[in-house]
């Protein structure tokens, strides 16, 4: 499906055919994205659709979506781009002896002895993309530094080469779960969007959207745990991925209700650390109507 959005309304449509329930504020930053071309800072804890959005964006866009998955340490080379040196050895080993290095020089640094990474990737690409770079908090202010001049021009520079610059226009989102403060630089070049924890209904409408078969009173019930879940002191509170795995699984299951027994058996479908699984049980599976004798 491509989409060419012309409102507010369009995108929040969009999103919703390929399985992406925006709120008003994620449809409105995204048709803004889309139409003044600015990068958007997507923030918020882990597990609410900051990389979803990314994705559905570019199903809903018709575009490719080109990932870059960030990490602590993470430099230009695997960013950006780095020379084939192998490729270069070659040439440079079946060049005769007689040619100067200005001549072989000129010749190794070209386009097509250089290794393209996401960044590159992204704006040399001949048909617009959907740019994620995804984590930017897990890197540090010298990589953030470094992408300045990509989100402000949408161009780099390669000192070999000269400048880049996109050959079409990139919609980039960064996502960062708020581990720690991003540069204000950054921030300036950026649309801003908050996603948390959906409400319980807008939550029940997603659970709903994956799961259709589920009955009402489960799927309810469901989202209604997992906002208790989500209030309690955890390692890892439930995402709202792991609430429509968890429907799925209870709709594979049979269940007709969610009660202490099943709550049991289901619990690390959205409760992943040893220690939280305790505490929920504790404070959560108590709450529950004890299983009925067969």
């Amino acid at each position: 499906m491509v989409g060419n959005p012309t409102s507010v309304a369009d995108v929040a449509a969009g999103l919703r055919s390929v399985g992406y329930l925006p709120g008003e504020s994620t449809a409105l930053v995204s048709f803004l994205a889309a139409k003044l071309g600015k990068p958007v800072l997507v923030e918020g804890p882990a597990g609410v659709g900051k990389t979803e959005l990314a994705k559905a964006l570019a199903k809903y866009l018709g575009r490719e979506l080109v990932r870059l998955q960030c990490y602590e340490g993470l430099d230009e080379a695997k960013a950006l781009y780095e020379w084939n040196y192998r490729k270069q050895l070659l040439r440079i080993q079946a060049e005769s002896g007689e040619a100067g290095w200005d001549a072989v020089q000129d010749d190794i640094f070209g386009e097509q002895f250089l290794l393209a990474r996401p960044l590159l990737t992204a704006i040399s690409s001949q048909a617009p993309v959907v740019l994620l770079i995804d984590e930017i908090d897990k890197t540090d202010q010298e990589f953030e530094a470094m992408l300045l001049e990509l989100l402000s021009d949408f161009q780099i520079t390669i000192p070999e080469l000269g400048r880049i610059e996109a050959r079409t226009h990139p919609v980039v989102l960064l996502t960062s779960n708020n581990s720690r403060e991003l540069t204000e630089a950054l921030k300036r070049r950026c649309l801003y969007l908050w996603l948390d924890y959906p409400d319980l209904e807008h939550e029940l409408e997603i659970v709903r959207m994956h799961s259709p078969d589920l009955p009402e009173t489960v799927a309810r019930k469901l989202v209604e745990v997992v906002s208790l879940v989500r209030e309690l002191d955890l390692k890892k509170p439930p995402s709202i991925a792991e609430s429509i795995d968890w429907a799925r699984a209870l709709l594979l299951l049979g269940a007709g209700s969610i009660d202490q027994a099943v709550f049991r058996q289901t619990m690390s479908v959205i409760v992943k650390h040893r220690t939280d699984m305790d505490t929920v049980a504790e404070r959560v599976g108590v709450r529950l109507e004890p299983a009925r004798a067969a």
